[in-house]
């Protein structure tokens, strides 16, 4: 007798509220092949709603983006790392807008209220959801010299002066400890939870920095970092392996989830000077000594995007998600 061929019953589809708790609780490393399953797993990737759940379940990640200006294209691209199959800069298609926020999760921009002031090259930082913006006053008012952006309420408001009279321009800027340190012509201090200001002494000349776990990290001459206890300079040790780079390179630091990430690029003479290379390096960091000082440990560098070589590299930041 022949054997009856048993009917095949298709498994019913799981409800999207399982799917993202199952999502949410998977490494974005593994999102892009996920997203190849099926339009329903790739729609729920990209939702925001798949963010939340893993702010909910505490299972957000530190994500790199990089924004950079690639000739002919007039306007600057976000690209994002990719860490696999390779560790690599992938461009997430979206260009950068004026007046407008980002969403990390969604990948998506929403309009924002202009600021009160008309600003050229102004400096911005971010404490406690809310953006402060500094200098590059048009005409120069030291009663509108900074402004907050309230997400929540998506206002603007001006922000107490400081005592110590200040110039037009300020350079760069980095919280540490909820204390907004503004650095440019003359150096100031604003800490907003106690809105009062402060002199700041401490001497540095260049822009490329980052702070991690309240210490300021900035490279010359290799990367060092600030003690605040001694009032100076030290080198980061145990960067063995880390290549010297080249006096044109441009050089950026960003905090990576309590790691330094690095960023540099090199000439390729292959392309006949038509390009350059973009290398990252990643820095675990570790207190020894009672704390007293601060080890650095490569774990890992690579070339992760080749450009023209007269791009820009516009900035670059982390978001949690």
């Amino acid at each position: 007798m022949k054997k009856r061929t048993p009917e095949l019953t298709p498994n019913p589809s799981l409800p999207d509220d399982l799917l993202l708790t199952c999502f949410a609780r998977v490494s974005r490393l593994y999102y892009p092949t996920l997203s190849l399953v099926s339009k329903s797993c790739r729609s729920l990737i990209t939702s925001p709603e798949l963010y939340k759940t893993r702010s909910f379940l505490n299972h957000s990640e530190s994500c790199l983006y990089v924004c950079l200006k690639l000739p002919p294209d007039p306007n600057p691209r976000w690209f994002t790392l990719c860490r696999k199959p390779n560790r690599s800069l992938t461009n997430i298609t979206k260009k950068k807008k004026k007046k407008k926020k980002k969403s990390s999760g969604s990948h998506t921009w929403h309009e924002a209220p202009s600021m009160l002031m008309e600003r050229r090259y102004p400096v911005a930082s971010v404490v406690d959801g809310k953006i402060y913006v500094v200098g590059g006053l048009k005409d120069f008012d030291s009663s509108k010299w900074m402004e907050v952006f309230d997400s929540k309420t998506q206002t603007w408001e001006f922000v107490l002066s400081p005592p110590t009279p200040v110039k037009r321009f300020i350079f760069w800027t980095a919280v540490i400890e909820e204390e907004i340190y503004m650095f440019g012509e003359n150096g100031v201090a604003y800490k907003p939870e106690e809105d009062t200001w402060k002199s700041e002494v401490m001497s540095i000349g260049v822009v490329c920095h980052c702070v991690v776990d309240n210490v300021l990290y900035c490279y010359f001459d290799g990367i060092n970092w600030y003690d605040s206890d001694i009032g100076h300079w030290i080198e980061l040790k145990g960067l063995e392996g880390l290549p010297e780079f080249a006096r044109y390179s441009n050089v950026f630091l960003v905090d990576y989830g309590g790691k330094i990430a690095v960023f540099w690029d090199k000439d390729l003479p292959s392309s006949g000077c038509k390009s350059r290379a973009i290398w990252c390096a990643v820095i675990s960091l570790e207190r020894c000594n009672n704390s007293r000082e601060i080890q650095g440990n490569i774990e890992w560098l690579d070339v992760v995007l080749t450009v023209p070589y007269c791009y820009s590299f516009v900035n670059v930041l982390v978001a949690t998600v």
